[in-house]
């Protein structure tokens, strides 16, 4: 539940300057997205997994970001940082789910 608290009252991160922060920023926001499906089974009991491989395209999302961030300029990789720690945290939150709901 830290995770998730955590993640319910973190702001999303900022988008940055970059265009590929940008595109890596509404990527984030789409899974995200995906990550509310938690909200259900937290507050109403609903079990009812995203319908894509979320903790793939997560892993996904955090290399992208890794790499551009390597080669951003330094407000970017700040921002760059900031979005590999949400999308980090939407990983554990929505893995953490899936157990809690297999068990």
């Amino acid at each position: 539940m830290d995770s998730y608290t955590l993640w319910r009252h973190l702001p999303f991160p900022p988008s940055g300057s970059d265009k590929e922060l940008v595109l890596a920023h509404s990527d984030l926001a789409g899974a995200d997205e995906y990550v509310t499906t938690v909200i259900r089974y937290v507050e109403r009991g609903i079990f009812k997994p995203a319908p894509v491989d979320l903790l793939a395209l997560l892993e996904e999302l955090m290399h992208r970001i890794d790499r551009l961030g390597r080669v951003a300029s330094d407000g970017d990789q700040e921002v760059a940082r900031s979005q590999h720690a949400y999308a980090a945290l939407l990983d554990l939150v929505y893995r953490q789910f899936l157990e809690v709901a297999a068990e």
